[in-house]
């Protein structure tokens, strides 16, 4: 970021983009001038956001992406870096589901699933994406910017498999935010300066999106997905010197959930 509040000339992937909070955020960022590659397994919402963008005068593509699957992660970072070279330095992760399921009757199945959307898909595309701009030249920081959920320090009936993946995924954002803020650069004068990328976390309350209308929560006692999309474009537009670990974001009214 060069201090003028644009993101013109930057790439920012955006998992689950095709719907929610992820359409929101892929229109935020395009907004503020970025070109924005819509990662998502569902294509017609993908191409639906990417409409959207284009309507408003922004700049995206689509790329097909299930984040479960380690090949595909590894395929769609090398081929936006192949094409965009350094520019693409800007990784959102939005992607996450929700399998509702007591601790008596949750299946395996829906568990696991849970798990490597919400969990171990950002954490291993997050490591892709790192390997990738360490070299950045001076004076270039990259951004990640990971969704987590107010979910993985609250807890709620019904909710293991969800919550207990945001939990996991919110002390792994802890354990690379520590382990990049570890790494210095030497630089050939001798100097250090800071690992050319920062990560830094999202932990919204529940959003007013399509995988919320399970739970039955009114709209009124939820937050407008475009509310955290602009909290994430705002963290990205951060001077390079500043770092932001966790950004809390709630609702204004107390939708009263069971905790």
């Amino acid at each position: 970021m060069d201090g003028t509040g644009s993101l013109k000339g930057r790439v920012a992937l955006v998992t689950g983009g095709a719907s929610g909070l992820g359409r929101a955020t892929a229109r935020a960022l395009a907004a503020a001038g970025a070109h924005v590659a819509i990662g998502d397994i569902d294509a017609a919402g993908s191409e639906r956001t990417r409409s959207a963008v284009l309507d408003a005068g922004g700049s995206a593509e689509v790329v097909a992406l299930d984040v479960t699957d380690d090949a595909t992660r590894r395929s769609v970072v090398a081929d936006l870096f192949d094409r965009h070279g350094d520019a693409f330095d800007v990784l959102v992760n939005v992607a996450g589901i929700d399998r509702p399921g007591y601790i008596t009757d949750i299946g395996l199945a829906d568990y696991r699933r849970v798990q490597a959307v919400n969990c171990e898909g950002p954490v291993f595309l997050t490591s892709e994406f790192v390997k990738r701009v360490q070299h950045l030249p001076e004076g270039r920081t990259a951004d990640v910017v990971h969704v987590v959920s107010l979910s993985a320090i609250t807890s709620g009936s019904g909710a293991i498999a969800y919550n207990g993946s945001k939990a996991g995924f919110l002390n792994a954002t802890r354990c690379i935010q520590r382990e990049l803020r570890e790494k210095a650069s030497r630089l050939p004068d001798g100097t250090e300066r800071p690992f050319p990328c920062r990560v830094q976390a999202v932990i919204p309350a529940a959003m007013d999106t399509p995988m919320m209308e399970q739970w039955g929560i009114p709209s009124h006692l939820m937050m407008p997905p475009d509310a955290v999309a602009d909290m994430v474009r705002t963290l990205v537009l951060l001077h390079p010197s500043a770092f932001v670990p966790e950004m809390q974001i709630v609702p204004r009214l107390e939708p009263n959930f069971p905790r």
